[in-house]
């Protein structure tokens, strides 16, 4: 019986594998590889997610005693 199951199981893992490597192929294929080419030359490596930046500023503000807004 766990044979069974584990058999099924790597079945599963193998179509998921050709599931995801598909949905790969087909973005590179509509992005024309773009998308992957600017992370890859670290095109969003620099820019600053400002909204972590002001739960910060929110955090701390909260942590001295002022408005939370």
């Amino acid at each position: 019986m766990a044979e069974s199951a584990k058999k099924v199981a790597e079945q599963a893992e193998d179509r998921l594998e050709k599931v995801a490597e598909s949905v790969r192929e087909k973005f590179e294929g509509i992005t024309g590889g773009r998308f992957s080419d600017q992370v890859k030359d670290g095109r969003f490596a620099d820019q600053v997610d400002h909204g972590v930046d002001r739960g910060r500023a929110d955090v701390q503000r909260r942590e001295q005693g002022g408005s939370p807004d």
